[in-house]
């Protein structure tokens, strides 16, 4: 076990042992960082994240029904495109798929939901690419979106990672309306399909969307061992989210209940194989130069895992490896078993 594996898990048994006594957690990502101080106490962090206890308003409904009608003939798709150029790799993808407009119509909200986690830069596969990103908010203009929304719930401070990530500049470039997530706009929601949650502080952004865009990045997690599109939507969960650690492998399922993406593209131009999720250094990292795009997430994580190997440490990775995967699949929430997928290569 790596020193930061080790610390991972440190974290995360203390974290139990608090939860388990009543005490509340400090971290919303199981570690403490600028930003999160404040976190389970009721008041906002310094990033804006929702923390503890912010004003229930309504239930949520969730989005993902008028997309699974109108994608239904694409839902054992995956595009898988290869090349150099991470933009045109995206655009590609999308394009396989019946292009943006099978997705979003005139007038729609959209969110566009990267991974925009950590302090790091580009090369460093921490978050995801911002290239992709500017390309899937262009797609949406392209097809007429009223508004295209870009954010995330960093675990380091929210003003150096949306900046040092490339995303934020990339993605208001393209037309992307980029904001910090703030605590007035979570809201009590209830799970009615949660095993392990029943409800939760969730973003009403992301709840209200007309169309939901999750658009991860495929690399190691110390804990769930990758993060891939269902680990993405922690993105859009409030309160204490150091208690998600806990059965995360359902508690993330439970969470893609009440937001369902509408498409998913995991970016997979750079992964990053070890110190996840924050990642250490450019050593851990690989060119793969692939993006997956799909309307089933099950899918799209499983295909993603397969990339890891060609790697040392990760020849023997299975889907059913990864716990969400699994727990997903076994609730009949998508296909875990690519060779029944139709593999568009572009």
């Amino acid at each position: 076990m790596s020193d930061v594996d080790r610390r991972t898990f440190l974290r995360f048994a203390i974290s139990s042992a608090i939860a388990a006594a009543g005490l509340p957690l400090l971290s919303n990502c199981g570690r403490s960082s600028a930003g999160e101080e404040n976190a389970g106490t009721g008041a906002s962090s310094e990033t804006g994240v929702s923390s503890g206890t912010a004003t229930s308003t309504g239930t949520g409904t969730g989005t993902g029904t008028a997309a699974a009608e109108k994608t239904e003939d694409i839902k054992n798709i995956l595009a898988v495109a290869e090349g150099d150029d991470p933009a045109k790799m995206a655009l590609a993808a999308i394009a396989a798929l019946g292009g943006m407009g099978k997705f979003v119509k005139k007038g729609n909200i959209v969110v566009v939901k990267p991974n925009i986690g950590w302090d790091r830069k580009p090369e460093e596969a921490a978050n995801t690419n911002p290239e992709v990103v500017a390309a899937i908010v262009k797609e949406c203009i392209k097809a007429k979106a009223k508004k295209v929304l870009v954010f995330d719930s960093p675990c380091d401070r929210a003003e150096l990672t949306y900046k040092n990530s490339g995303i934020a500049k990339a993605a208001e470039d393209a037309g992307a309306k980029v904001s910090f997530v703030d605590a007035s706009k979570f809201r009590q929601t209830n799970f009615p399909q949660g095993k392990k949650i029943k409800k939760w502080l969730m973003c009403g952004d992301a709840l209200d969307a007309d169309v939901f865009i999750n658009v991860p990045i495929a690399k190691h997690h110390s804990l769930a061992k990758l993060t891939l599109g269902f680990k993405n939507l922690m993105g859009v969960m409030g309160g204490k989210r150091g208690l998600i650690h806990q059965d995360i492998g359902e508690k993330l399922v439970d969470a893609a209940t009440v937001i369902k993406p509408h498409l998913t593209i995991i970016d997979a131009y750079r992964i990053l194989l070890a110190r996840g999720p924050q990642g250490g250094g450019n050593q851990h990292v690989r060119t793969v130069g692939k993006i997956i795009a799909g309307v089933d997430m099950v899918a799209a994580d499983s295909y993603a895992v397969t990339l890891f190997r060609d790697f040392d440490g990760w020849k023997d990775i299975k889907p059913e490896d990864i716990g969400y995967i699994k727990n997903a699949y076994e609730r009949k929430m998508g296909e875990i078993d690519t060779s029944k997928l139709k593999i568009i290569k572009c």
